[in-house]
């Protein structure tokens, strides 16, 4: 079986997990996702600060870097959008479990992507 990621071309190459480089990635490839990015990078800044640790820093960038490893391939951030949308609205619970599962395949694969695994 082919990894989710393997079906299409990506719109940029793989950034490197920095703020600057996911700002760069999300601006090109999911515009309308910026603001958000902003605001969940102060909001992370914030809570690093006021917790004098870099973990809420971390847990932005691989927040992120996933997105940005699912939204460089067009075909596979339209299946997760359509997974999630059957999820949704899903009344059969072994459906429901294909798409979960089938979803939990995308995000892992881009988790393992953002890293450079």
């Amino acid at each position: 079986m082919s990894t989710p990621h393997q079906h299409g071309e990506a719109l940029i190459p793989r950034p490197p997990l920095t703020t600057a480089a996911l700002r760069a990635a999300v601006a090109q490839i999911a515009p309308a996702y910026l603001g958000q990015f902003v605001e969940h990078l102060d909001q992370a800044t914030e809570q690093a600060a006021r917790q004098s640790t870099v973990a809420p820093l971390r847990a932005f960038l691989a927040q992120w870097g996933e997105f940005v490893a699912i939204h460089r391939h067009p075909v596979t951030a339209a299946r997760l959008r359509e997974l999630e949308r059957q999820v949704a609205t899903g009344v059969d619970r072994e459906m429901v479990a294909v798409c979960l599962a089938e979803i939990r395949d995308i995000t892992d694969a881009a988790r393992r992507d953002a890293a450079g695994e």
